[in-house]
């Protein structure tokens, strides 16, 4: 009798998770913070042991998508593991997998290992979960300021030549205002896409290029620390990613042919276009006709490594540069640089994503 009791309780939890999708009602936003803030924040819940952590806002999971954004469970997993270690440990390097589609109806839990805390580095694991299931993972590496010694040996790669610069102007600039591919309240501005070379009939696929600037909107709290800029560098660090290979290879990515969008009315058709020219994928439809159509795009890993960590200023604009040395086998790998506006390069990334063709009318598009 006690067993279907038991049974009986942990059945109504779950359909009450069901219809949740955070553990604790969100608390009302400070409005001393910027909204990345509250996008990123986790809960810690020492009820249920040490080092466990759940998303205190819905997590956001955009259209056509298979799980929800991925650079939020990043950044949420960073926000996780820099609250275990002293203020003075700064996270360098951050290496990332995606193991399952996270649902954006329950909640998730994030569960950190202290795996090792030494005089200039302290690790931490965290895993995310949902319903008992490991859904992403990642090992996040800390070193003590200062610790590399008075005398350093230093060089960094250059902001590229020839890069518009941020004007004031920008943040009111409809171009900005079109960066939310659909997200509803986005913690980001974005510029258009710019590709270079893409349509240069001489350049291979690796010497192309995509250039994006973004700033968060908002200033981010001084209680927030440089913590809050760092979770939201994670954050935008996936965005425009993957994406990549798919813009220096020209794949149609919508679910409409160029033949059906051509045919939407005047007002959706305008919207898809100015989608088209954020992109960095161009409004004229008939250049996409007979282009391959992509079937499935979605990451797989994910690495960053934080070369200044107290100079990001996630509220400040920050350029990133893309590039896509190899895709072969239905996979595709990207390398990003972001820098500071005054050219200090403040991160590389890596990312391997899963990159398929749609081989017949079965197949849809994803983006994760």
């Amino acid at each position: 009798m006690g067993g279907r009791d038991t049974e009986a309780k942990v059945e109504g939890t779950e359909k009450v998770l069901d219809k949740r999708t955070t553990l604790l009602r969100p608390p009302e936003p400070d409005p001393n913070k910027a909204p990345i803030e509250h996008t990123v924040e986790v809960t810690p819940l020492a009820v249920l042991g040490e080092d466990i952590f759940t998303n205190t806002r819905p997590l956001w999971l955009p259209q056509g998508a298979r799980g929800v954004y991925g650079g939020a469970v990043i950044a949420q997993s960073l926000a996780a593991a820099q609250m275990t270690v002293r203020d003075d440990f700064l996270v360098h390097s951050c290496h990332c997998y995606f193991l399952l589609a996270g649902s954006a109806t329950i909640p998730i839990m994030y569960h950190v290992e202290r795996v090792r805390d030494g005089r200039s580095f302290a690790t931490r694991t965290v895993q995310a979960r949902q319903r008992g299931k490991c859904i992403f993972t990642t090992t996040v590496s800390f070193v003590r300021e200062g610790s590399g010694g008075a005398k350093q040996i230093r060089h960094a790669a250059a902001l590229p030549e020839g890069v518009e610069m941020p004007d004031a102007s920008w943040d009111a600039d409809e171009a900005v205002a079109a960066s939310d591919g659909g997200q509803k309240g986005d913690p980001f501005l974005s510029r258009r896409i710019e590709m270079l070379r893409v349509r240069d009939p001489d350049a291979r696929p690796d010497q192309m290029r995509a250039r994006q600037w973004h700033r968060c909107k908002g200033k981010i709290s001084a209680s927030g620390g440089h913590q809050a800029h760092l979770n939201a560098l994670a954050y935008i660090s996936d965005k425009y990613f993957v994406g990549t290979v798919a813009r220096i290879h020209r794949l149609w990515r919508l679910a409409k042919t160029p033949e059906e969008v051509a045919a939407l009315p005047e007002a959706e058709l305008k919207r898809v276009r100015e989608f088209l020219e954020f992109e960095g994928m161009g409004g004229r439809l008939e250049d996409w006709v007979d282009r391959p159509r992509m079937g499935m795009m979605v990451s797989l890993d994910h690495s960053i490594y934080f070369h200044e960590p107290k100079r990001v200023r996630a509220d400040e604009w920050m350029f990133s540069e893309m590039e896509s040395p190899w895709s072969g086998d239905g996979r595709g790998v990207v390398m990003q640089r972001i820098y500071a506006q005054d050219g200090t390069l403040l991160a590389s990334c890596m990312q391997e994503g899963v990159v398929r063709l749609q081989q017949d009318e079965t197949e849809r598009g994803a983006k994760l």
